[in-house]
């Protein structure tokens, strides 16, 4: 019987239930459907043999790690994957849970914890650990006399507030009385081979304990969708997928202060697929001149053959290809302060603050450029990491673009120290990779940003700037689902004739009526400036009536700022239009985030 058959009289299923699992087919491939289906009967099975029980004994649950991730960009999920496979390779059970999916309250059943968490901004948790992050603030938080903990953080260096998210889970668990009973790991954005170094003795930790009390029963507890599906692309962030740049258009105007491309790449001949609300993960070459200047600097010869992990290759093909040389982080002025044995780069070692000054200024040319000295090409390279790929918010839906993947590509530019700078990724796809040339990527799934299953529900998009991207990828999948629901897009940019991005199919969304509302504000067409929260409270009343009817809302774009200025007018519009105090405006946001009806994708 197919699932639009279903009705109260034949189904064992909720409306709610049934909702639920068209909204989850509908995303997955005929093999993906397959597989659930498979899972499902066994797991029938299983219950069956033990008597129609489901679950497994609570002393069993008891006896399993509990392994909690929250996860902005895919990493901190895939590493806490990678230790859930490693912990049930051992015998060990193991339940892997989202922290968006975890009930706080189960906090007082568990014995055995490892957290694996990201940090992003100044020092905030990802989106699927803000509720957790603060629920273990409050008074609700239970005692946790008996809990052993593991706590592993992701972060990226560059950034002041390095791994303060897992720094915060693991204090505060251990304030409410858990052990850590493994220490703390904080690693950078080239973290693999330090996080399987921090699993494999996190789990010699955990282990004599958990198999003491587990006994011969840790199977039971496994949880089988924790497994890889076949349909999984065999292209990932280890093994990205060469593909064609096809166009490369500048979506700004001539006069614009942004410059703003529309990326469009084939994945012809690849397995990748990917759903609204995902991103790109790309891999760049730095500037070839740069890098001559470097080995210039340093007097190094670009031939000279050095080792990079388990790989052997030329200085200069490292340099071009392999190692991160714009984004400036501490790691590197220290490493190169030690090596060159430069005065005033050791004694920034010293002074955190002026560190995080210097840093912000500059670019790791820069770094090169202004203190060039005697260095081997081992120890050059030994001071540098790896490069990482950057990841943009996809502009497209696969139900139009098929075998393409779109991108909405801000150029990162500025001038310094008399010279011109372009951000790595930025730079190379949009001003010096020519199309028809090759691009290595990937895509990270977000399951934090998506559309709702039901096509009926009303859909509030807020993305100024190159936030659209997105949202132009949602619009096309609601046109190809015919989707019946209401969808009201807020944009902004500094020009209306200038920085008017997608105009042409938004003006056409609009005019077929996929698009119900358009709120625009352009922040340098007046004397005032005017921004996107401005508009959302200037449409209070009408936005306050669209959440009341089950409206999902969805926020891309910069987080420092516009997020920010964005949730506080959402606020006051509930506060005015829905009568309500600070603290109850407060938790009324709380519980759309709660219900996944509200949503971010902030950078």
């Amino acid at each position: 019987m197919l699932l639009n058959q279903l009705h109260a009289a034949a189904s064992p299923l909720t409306p709610e239930q049934v909702q639920k699992l068209q909204g989850l087919v509908a995303e997955l491939n005929p093999i993906q459907q397959a597989w659930v289906s498979g899972y499902l009967a066994a797991n029938a099975n299983t219950a069956a043999l033990a008597g129609g029980a489901v679950s497994a004994p609570a002393a069993t649950e008891a006896a399993a790690l509990t392994i909690l991730y929250g996860s902005q960009t895919g990493n901190a999920k895939a590493v806490a994957t990678q230790l859930k496979e490693q912990a049930q390779s051992r015998g060990l059970a193991a339940k892997l849970v989202s922290m968006a999916d975890y009930k706080p309250t189960a906090l007082k059943k568990e014995k055995f914890i490892s957290i694996v968490v990201s940090t992003y901004g100044e020092g905030e948790p990802p989106e699927d650990a803000e509720a957790l992050h603060e629920f273990l603030t409050t008074k609700k938080a239970p005692k946790l006399d008996d809990v052993k903990i593991a706590v592993l953080g992701l972060g990226d260096s560059s950034y002041e507030f390095f791994c303060q998210t897992a720094k915060d889970f693991e204090e505060r668990l251990v304030k409410l009385g858990a052990q850590s009973i493994y220490q703390r790991a904080d690693l950078d954005v080239d973290y693999e081979d330090q996080s399987e170094t921090w699993i494999a003795g996190a789990l010699d930790a955990f282990e004599p304990e958990l198999k003491a009390q587990q006994g011969g029963e840790a199977n039971v507890v496994s949880m089988p969708f924790g497994a890889a599906s076949p349909a999984v692309s065999q292209y990932n962030k280890k093994n990205p997928f060469a593909a064609e740049l096809l166009t490369v258009q500048k979506i700004t105007g001539r006069d614009s202060t942004k410059d703003v491309r529309h990326i469009e790449i084939s994945l012809e001949g690849s397995d990748i697929t990917y759903t609204p609300g995902d991103s790109l993960g790309v891999y760049f070459l730095n500037e070839q001149s740069k890098v001559d200047k470097v080995l210039s600097l340093l007097q190094l010869d670009g031939a000279t053959q050095i080792t990079l992990g388990d790989e052997s290759l030329s200085l200069r093909d490292a340099l071009i290809e392999k190692l991160e040389l714009t984004q400036s982080y501490p790691g590197f002025v220290e490493k190169y302060a030690l090596a060159t044995n430069t005065p005033e780069l050791l004694a920034l070692i010293e002074d955190k603050a002026a560190m995080r000054e210097y840093i912000e200024a500059r670019q790791t040319f820069d770094v090169i450029f202004q203190h060039p000295a005697q260095i081997g090409a081992q120890e050059l390279v030994d001071c540098l990491r790896k490069v990482q790929p950057r990841l943009y918010s996809i502009a497209s839906s696969q139900s139009e673009v098929e075998d393409e993947v779109h991108l909405t590509v801000g150029v990162v530019e500025f001038d310094a120290f008399g010279e011109n700078h372009l951000g790595g990724c930025s730079g190379y796809l949009c001003r010096v990779a020519e199309e028809g040339s090759e691009v290595r990527v990937f895509t990270e799934h977000n399951d934090n940003f998506r559309l709702p299953s039901d096509d009926n529900t009303p859909v509030i998009m807020i993305g100024p700037g190159t936030g659209i991207a997105p949202f132009r990828a949602f619009l096309q999948e609601r046109e190809a689902r015919d989707a019946q629901g209401k969808n009201w897009l807020f944009f902004g940019n500094p020009h209306f004739t200038q920085d008017f991005l997608y105009q042409t199919e938004i003006q056409g969304y609009l005019k077929s009526g996929l698009l119900t509302n358009i709120d625009v504000a352009w922040s340098r067409d007046q004397a005032e400036k005017v921004y996107v929260q401005d508009r959302l409270r200037e449409q209070g009343e009408q936005l306050f009536a669209w959440l009341e009817q089950g409206a999902h809302l969805y926020v891309c774009g910069d987080a420092n700022r516009m997020a920010k200025d964005v949730h506080q007018a959402l606020i006051d519009v509930v506060k005015t239009h829905g009568n309500k105090d600070d603290e109850s405006a407060e938790q009324y946001i709380k519980d759309l985030r709660s219900a996944n009806r509200y949503q971010k994708d902030v950078y």
